[in-house]
């Protein structure tokens, strides 16, 4: 196992001279280095953008490099921490020691020493991996066919995720055949998905905002201009999904509906794959083809139907839907194409005070388990005004006295 290293160390010549030695030797693969000691949220990012098993921080500041210890055992435990300086003070060495620091080189550095030192750290991240967060809270929204409203209940429901307390969400059009979210948004970034996917491998914190185009609290990485001769490769879709699971804690995906290979690997990350149709028989028909696809797939668990588009009085019952697709109607959507045209005139999202908006926002609440409020029964209250209090008994009627 090659283990993934940052460096954090302000004296230059000595961490190119570590550098230069774990290259040489190739038991770590250096990702980052810092020049300079972090902040604990600078830490913080670097750490979610690159996973490293080991962290190698410099003692020229003896305070810094162990509060970037505490920082690092509190937020991610189990990344294992080299200490490293130009010489080997008994005073460093025993402050290191006691803030939880077990391996420490100096200059000039011993190659034989510095290789049972990362033995020791990766047999202890062997029995200890490093506990590196990264959310589970990852949609995808399939399309039945082409035309059926994929695109806004993608955008509209990661609007809504984002809405919610502590949620930090991403949108990410994944179709690159006619991708809309671009258009939607009226979006001019000049990055897309397609430079995300070729990136990948050296995404950090550093580049991935330049990818992304943030709306309030929504962060969205649009599909750029039509261009159905690239090919997103499934082990880049892996690497910046593990990248962007590490750092938002809500991914949705919109889909193409071709079912290329790196939309079934996003689909494979899925908690949730939400399979989107129109109550009309060409999309039904479809939904039902793509929804046995996937069962083949062993991804039927996972799959929920959202119905777009409903009328008041439909043709087709929900049940009736139910029965041709094959399995149960999660959501419906009302047909609100007026709200739907201001929304995209004005390149923003569907108003969260229609019924639509406020269908979008109880998806989300439904997605990550949120509780309703109990609702407050008028009527049982203006009863309750007229009765006796818990534990006070009725005063006695007065008997009306005859004669």
């Amino acid at each position: 196992m090659l283990l993934r290293g940052i460096i954090i160390c302000p004296d230059v010549d000595l961490n190119e001279r570590l550098e230069a030695l774990l290259n040489e030797m190739g038991i770590v693969s250096v990702t980052r280095t810092l020049e300079r000691y972090p902040n604990s949220l600078e830490l913080l990012r670097v750490v979610r953008a690159h996973a490293p098993n080991v962290v190698f921080v410099s003692t020229e500041s003896t305070a810094k490099a162990i509060e970037i210890t505490r920082e690092l055992e509190k937020n991610t435990p189990g990344i294992q921490i080299l200490a490293m300086s130009r010489s080997c003070d008994p005073q460093v060495l025993l402050e290191v020691m006691r803030a939880g620091i077990r391996e420490f080189v100096s200059l000039p550095f011993d190659r034989q020493a510095l290789i049972d030192a990362l033995v020791r750290i990766k047999d202890t991240i062997e029995d200890r991996p490093p506990a590196v967060q990264a959310t589970n809270q990852v949609f995808a929204f399939l399309p039945s066919k082409a035309g059926v409203g994929t695109s806004t209940l993608a955008l509209n429901t990661a609007v809504a995720i984002s809405r919610l307390p502590n949620v930090n969400t991403l949108l990410s059009d994944f179709d690159l055949n006619s991708g809309m979210v671009r258009f939607m948004l009226k979006l001019d970034n000049g990055y897309c998905v397609t430079d995300a996917a070729e990136h990948s491998l050296e995404m950090d914190e550093s580049m991935w905002p330049t990818m992304v185009t943030t709306l309030d609290k929504l962060d969205v990485l649009h599909a750029g201009k039509l261009n159905p001769d690239f090919r997103i490769e499934p082990t880049q879709v892996r690497h910046l999904m593990e990248f962007m699971r590490r750092n938002y804690g809500a991914l949705c995906f919109d889909l193409s509906g071709n079912l290329e290979r790196y939309s079934l690997e996003i689909m494979h990350e899925a908690k949730r794959i939400f399979l989107v149709c129109t109550p009309e028989i060409p999309s039904l028909h479809l939904a039902r083809e793509k929804y046995l696809y996937l069962k083949q797939l062993d991804l039927s668990e996972r799959v929920c139907v959202l119905l777009n588009r409903c009328q008041k009085r439909p043709l087709i019952t929900p049940a009736q839907i139910e029965q041709l697709v094959g399995t149960p109607v999660y959501m419906t959507f009302p047909n609100d194409y007026q709200g739907v045209q201001r929304a995209l005139t004005a390149g923003r999202w569907v108003d969260a005070n229609t019924d639509l908006g406020r269908q979008f926002t109880s998806l989300a609440q439904a997605m990550f388990e949120v509780k309703q409020p109990a609702a407050v029964d008028s009527r049982k209250r203006f009863i309750e005004f007229f009765s006796v209090a818990p534990g006070k008994a009725a005063a006695p009627v007065a008997k009306k006295s005859v004669g």
